[in-house]
């Protein structure tokens, strides 16, 4: 498959490809050097036989006991110098970062449990699903009985808590209804927005539709780097990781009576992305000097971390197939004091469209039909809800948007929003036309014209296939897939005229195995069937499962009232300070031709 020829005119970077930009070896600090003389020789950088640097004169020699000259010490990476210009953060063959590794936690762990009682840490644990969709179709692939990622949740929690040591252990399901319920309220703040633009009555700054999804950080920083011109239609609700540090930090630590920092938050994530994502300025609490979430380490480091402790993720643990438990509450929190393992119908990346496609319907006055149109592939569809009219007569179309996943439907769909709306694509901050050429723009299929009509929502997502294919995901067995060509297609070697000898294997597909994430999307939503049982073990039919899921909306709808409504009184801030954030265009300090090779 190649791309179009649009696509290779422009600078398609998908932050794949390595870069020298990432190398930092050495950190000199130079004394203010006196003028010397046209010539001069000036000191040498020398490596001895450890592998350390000196900083010697011409005459000296560091393998002389005199004169051993000034050690240099090595800088050290942290996340805030990662550029994403290659693969250490989108793939699982990545870079070791000091300050975000499965080290770094049992470092903490080991030194957090001698430390004296009254300088000790909450130590706590969220795991997205997706993780646990991972490790549960891992597992399945090599035992008899099939694992759900209900069960998965129940190993991991024993494991952690049992022989890693942290005080409670949460999936991070009711962190995303919390971000569902913000992004639909904000969808509908901008869709209020767009009408007064439309008027001509909106003030000046702020931007309408279309709204891009802001819970993938891989896109995130793509567009502060490559197209700031996106960064205000992109939502600023967060993503359900750094919700989830809202919650432990602010909220849990509250009822727990520590400081945020007093709390050592980590958090299980299938995307490197999510590394960096902690890391940013905009989660960190200068007055107690702490991260929302301090750790975040991939799904592969987390079955690492049970594979380095001897713990057999395999073997069941006590109730591990008990059903949700129906009671939340805001005192004495608990595991089970927030709803386990929520179900969000729609997409495995968090169902962000369809919950406002969901909302835009409950909240009709007329009934909405939904049409889904696939545009390039699977990663590219377009989700049209129209209003049912009068036969012969066409349909009026109240709400178009869009599922986009992977960098290659990225760009195109860059490039449509920036054309629907009046923007210069990679002009930069710049780009945005003033007044209101971009509601024009946007517009003209109202004056007659009969233009297609523009998205209102795109759900973007960095990786193909989304979520499930994250870079940090568990890699499918060595057997899995051993037909499939590096793109993950199906084929037969022989007839190509591919020798395997010896029982070897072909190379496995470079970003992921379409089948094995297929593999991974069923286990994920699987958490959605045979959850609800009897008291005699036997399941429920699927009305009493309907109406216990709809129970537990309804459950967490209500806890989250309580806690913003907490959150509000004793921190003096609107609920949208809590679940929000920003984003800013981030300028380039590399230049390509200077770049030596």
């Amino acid at each position: 498959m190649t791309f179009s020829g649009a696509l290779t005119l422009t600078d398609l970077n998908d932050f794949i490809t390595p870069s020298q930009a990432c190398i930092k070896p050495v950190e000199q600090i130079l004394p203010k050097a006196e003028e010397k003389q046209p010539g001069f020789a000036s000191n040498e950088i020398r490596i001895d036989h450890n592998g350390l640097y000196y900083e010697v004169n011409d005459s000296a020699s560091i393998t002389s006991p005199a004169t051993p000259g000034k050690k240099l010490e090595q800088a050290q990476i942290s996340l805030n110098d990662c550029l994403a210009c290659s693969g250490c953060i989108t793939s699982a063959e990545s870079v070791l970062i000091t300050l975000q590794s499965h080290n770094e936690v049992l470092n903490f762990l080991s030194s957090n449990a001698t430390a004296d009682v009254s300088s000790r840490k909450v130590p706590v644990l969220s795991i997205a699903p997706q993780s646990l969709a991972s490790l549960a179709a891992s597992i399945s692939s090599s035992s008899a009985a099939p694992v759900t990622p209900r069960q998965m949740l129940h190993r991991l929690r024993c494991f952690c808590k049992d022989v890693l040591g942290f005080a409670h252990v949460f999936d991070t399901t009711f962190a995303r209804h919390v971000a569902l319920r913000e992004h639909v309220k904000e969808f509908v703040e901008r869709q209020e927005k767009q009408r007064m633009t439309d008027k001509g009555d909106a003030s000046e700054g702020g931007t309408g539709l279309p709204m891009l999804a802001s819970a993938c950080p891989g896109w995130i920083c793509y567009a502060e780097k490559a197209h700031p011109e996106m960064l205000p239609f992109i939502a600023k609700t967060k993503s359900p990781q750094q919700v989830m540090g809202t919650l432990v930090k602010y909220w849990m630590g509250e009822e727990w009576g520590k400081r945020p920092n007093e709390i050592y938050h980590v958090s299980v994530m299938p995307c490197y992305d999510k590394k960096l994502e902690a890391s940013r300025t905009d989660f960190y609490n200068e007055a107690y000097s702490t991260r929302d979430v301090d750790c975040v380490i991939t799904t592969g480091e987390m079955q690492l971390l049970a594979q380095e402790k001897g713990w057999d993720l395999s073997s069941p643990v006590p109730n591990e197939n008990s059903p949700p438990s129906l009671t939340a509450s805001t005192k004495d929190v608990a595991e089970s004091s927030l709803p386990e393992l929520m179900v969000h119908s729609g997409s495995s990346s968090g169902s962000y469209l369809h919950a406002l496609i969901e909302h835009i319907q409950c909240t009709s006055s007329t009934p909405l039909s939904l049409h889904v149109k696939q545009i390039r592939n699977a990663d590219y569809e377009e989700f049209t809800l129209k209003r049912e009219t009068a036969p012969g007569i066409e349909s009026e179309v109240v709400f178009k948007g869009a599922k986009c996943y992977g960098f290659r439907n990225l760009q195109n769909v860059v490039r449509k929003v920036g054309k629907e709306n009046g923007v210069r694509v990679g002009a930069g901050a710049a780009g945005r036309l003033q007044g209101r050429a971009a509601a024009v723009k946007r517009n003209r299929r109202d004056q007659g014209t009969r233009l297609e009509r523009g998205y209102d929502y795109i759900e973007v997502m960095a990786c193909p296939g989304g979520c499930v294919n994250g870079g940090g995901q568990v890699k499918p067995p060595d057997d899995f897939g051993a037909m499939n060509d590096a793109e993950g297609y199906l084929r037969d070697w022989g007839e190509s005229g591919v020798s395997l000898e010896d029982g070897s294997r072909p190379a496995a597909s470079k970003w992921g195995n379409k089948e094995w994430t297929k593999q991974v999307e069923n286990v994920y939503w699987s958490a959605n069937e045979n959850h609800c049982m009897t008291n005699s073990g036997e399941k429920e039919d699927a009305g009493y499962d309907s109406e216990i899921r709809n129970e537990i909306v309804m459950m967490a709808d209500r806890l989250l009232i309580d806690i913003t409504d907490e959150l509000c009184q004793k921190m003096g801030t609107a609920q949208q300070d809590f679940f929000r954030t920003n984003y800013r265009a981030v300028e380039s300090e590399v230049v390509g031709l200077a770049v030596k090779w």
